[in-house]
């Protein structure tokens, strides 16, 4: 993969195929401007992972992680499926956990 080209995807839609594996797609339905927060979310909550786990602080490691599964799940890559979803749990899902994110920043 090319760091300028998008993943290869699956037919369906549903997954990319990154170095042989498939992962979960981003919901396609998340506006631009949102899934550009939430990739930065991720981002550093995996930065804080990596601190952490530097450092070996088990309880920032636990809750950078907690930060890493919610922006995943905003952006629809964990949980239920976001095909499995309607347009309206699927908005619920992206705006809670950005919501989530953005406070969690806050503190």
């Amino acid at each position: 993969m090319n760091a300028d080209q998008p993943p290869e995807r699956t037919p369906d839609g549903h997954h990319v195929v990154i170095r042989g594996r498939k992962w979960r797609a981003t919901d396609p339905a998340i506006p631009e401007e949102t899934v550009a927060r939430l990739r930065r979310h991720l981002m550093s909550a995996r930065r804080a992972v990596r601190s952490a786990t530097t450092a070996g602080d088990e309880q920032a490691e636990r809750a950078a992680r907690s930060r890493v599964n919610r922006a995943k799940t905003a952006l629809g890559e964990r949980g239920t499926p976001w095909w499995e979803q309607s347009r309206e749990e699927r908005r619920r899902r992206w705006e809670v956990g950005l919501e989530a994110l953005d406070a969690e920043d806050g503190d």
